[in-house]
């Protein structure tokens, strides 16, 4: 059998860790192989030494049956092999086209030749139905369209292996179906893809066979037809996952959370809360569905002091908290897990024992007289990496290098721990494989049960279906329905997100 790429019994450590131990990989031309494991488990490594990032300390590469030593990407890119890393390499001030075209320009008398560039990006983008305008910034774009740009740097350097490193992790419903589609006409058009995730759907959806890794070992590939989710989510992670989430009724008991009449502006001034509405009681967990940029956002930002309102209030067991600072409101009893780790959940060049207190650090026992008590810092961490699963080297690590599960599993931890009266979770399994999303579910349900109150924002509509008791429509800004989650299901939620309205829902308000 002729495999586009073949890895054979890849190893490669770092300090303290064996990342890959003995992994092989083969890839046939035209198809989507997935490559699954758990957060850490060494999937995204793997890829950076096929990709030249990395070296590996034993193993061999073949492609197209040819023995190969691919020492930095330039070789990868020679050799038609393209990368779409999980955060994107792109320069907000550049256009697409400059983007695309960065270090292999169309010059013109030692002149870059624009226009060559963006009609060759715009041929490209049609061939593989890949919309975009070469002439916007990409400050201006989606998040989608960024992705679109990455794949078409790819493209355009000619690659026919294609690497894609969690792809959807950032995409909303919409995106993510229509990269399905893209990555099926690419396929179609002859590209061989490899595929990193640990989304099960989007496996059973276009893959055609899996490699599954675990703890940096190789476990075994299947063919995706003759398998199951639950057959690979059991691989994945070494035992059987309840994808059901288990609980009781909930208890609601007095309001923690109460919003009126609140109106927040966007960025660009434009109202995108407008009279908006909201409680949230003690022992129940309240979902917000939504289609993105319906005033989720700015929703989490007000309450949490990151954005100023222009009217209305925002009280925490009875106390208005709407003029408070982000700091003065997590001390009044509210927990925050951010929809952006990197932007507002971690200090990526701190360790990952420091992130773990960043609320708490001014409190004893982490600091007397503003000395910081380190000892009592990473005691604190080593517990807390213990009892979330948190694989890193050390608490010591830097967060950066830390997997972004795992990086979303400390910040989890650490908003957790504390308790508070009102947790925010937004997002909080974005980026989760399987068995680490069921230990999440149980620990959201696990405070509720408690009697705190918790608020659920997620572009999932499973997880704010299975996990939520109560579930908020918010549409262009406005709470437009509130539903039982054990009365609703995904088509009336989808109906209600765009607009629209049923029957149904009416009596349940």
């Amino acid at each position: 059998m002729d495999y586009v790429i073949e890895m054979r019994h890849i190893r490669k450590e770092f300090p303290g860790i064996v990342a890959n131990d003995n992994i092989t990989l083969q890839l046939k031309k035209g198809e989507i192989h997935a490559l699954l494991g758990e957060n850490g488990a060494g999937k995204s490594t793997l890829m950076n030494v096929l990709f030249g990032l990395y070296q590996p300390e034993k193993g061999e590469i073949f492609v197209k049956g040819k023995k190969v030593n691919i020492t930095d990407p330039n070789i990868a890119n020679q050799l038609g092999i393209g990368m779409v890393h999980q955060h994107f390499m792109l320069i907000d001030k550049f256009t697409v086209a400059e983007n695309i075209i960065l270090g292999k320009e169309p010059t013109t008398y030692g002149k870059i030749n624009i226009k060559e560039a963006a009609n060759e990006v715009e041929r490209i983008s049609k061939q593989y139905g890949l919309a975009v305008n070469p002439y916007e910034k990409v400050e201006r774009i989606s998040v989608g369209m960024q992705q679109r740009v990455e794949i078409l740097k790819t493209l355009y350097r000619g690659a026919d292996i294609l690497i894609f490193d969690e792809p959807t992790a950032v995409l909303t419903p919409q995106e993510i179906k229509e990269l399905m589609q893209i990555m099926k006409k690419l396929v179609a058009e002859g590209k061989s893809i490899i595929l990193i995730t640990h989304k099960l759907k989007e496996i059973m959806e276009v893959c055609h066979r899996c490699t599954v890794i675990r703890r940096g070992k190789g476990i075994g590939t299947v063919d995706v037809a003759s398998s199951s989710p639950h057959e690979l989510a059991a691989m994945m992670v070494g035992r059987e996952v309840n994808f059901t989430v288990e609980k009781e009724q909930a208890k609601p008991t007095h309001p923690v959370l109460s919003i009126k009449n609140l109106v927040v502006k966007d960025s660009r001034g434009v109202p995108a809360l407008k009279q908006l509405e909201l409680e949230v009681k003690a022992g129940e967990i309240v979902g917000i569905a939504g289609v993105e940029g319906n005033g989720q956002t700015e929703l989490i930002e007000a309450i949490t002091g990151l954005a100023t309102k222009e009217s209305g209030e925002i009280k925490l067991n009875d106390k208005e908290i709407s003029t408070f600072t982000p700091r003065q409101v997590t001390r009044t009893g509210v927990g925050h897990i951010p929809q952006d780790r990197h932007k507002h959940g971690l200090v990526l060049n701190f360790t990952i024992g420091e992130n773990m207190v960043l609320q708490t650090y001014d409190q004893p026992p982490f600091s007397k007289s503003g000395v910081l008590n380190y000892r009592a810092i990473y005691e604190k961490a080593r517990k807390l990496i213990d009892d979330y699963d948190v694989r890193t080297p050390s608490e010591y690590t830097l967060a950066r290098a830390l997997s972004g599960g795992n990086q979303q599993k400390a910040i989890i931890a650490r908003e957790v721990d504390r308790s508070p009266d009102l947790l925010i979770a937004a997002q909080p399994t974005r980026g989760l494989d399987v068995g680490a999303i069921e230990a999440i579910h149980r620990r959201l349900i696990k405070e509720r049960d408690s009697g705190k109150a918790v608020l659920l924002i997620s572009l999932e509509l499973d997880e704010v279906l299975h996990v939520s008791d109560r579930i908020a429509v918010i549409y262009e800004g406005q709470i437009v329905a509130i539903v039982d989650a054990k009365d609703t299901n995904e088509n009336e939620l989808g109906l209600l997100m765009a607009g629209g309205s049923t029957e149904k829902v009416g009596d349940n308000k």
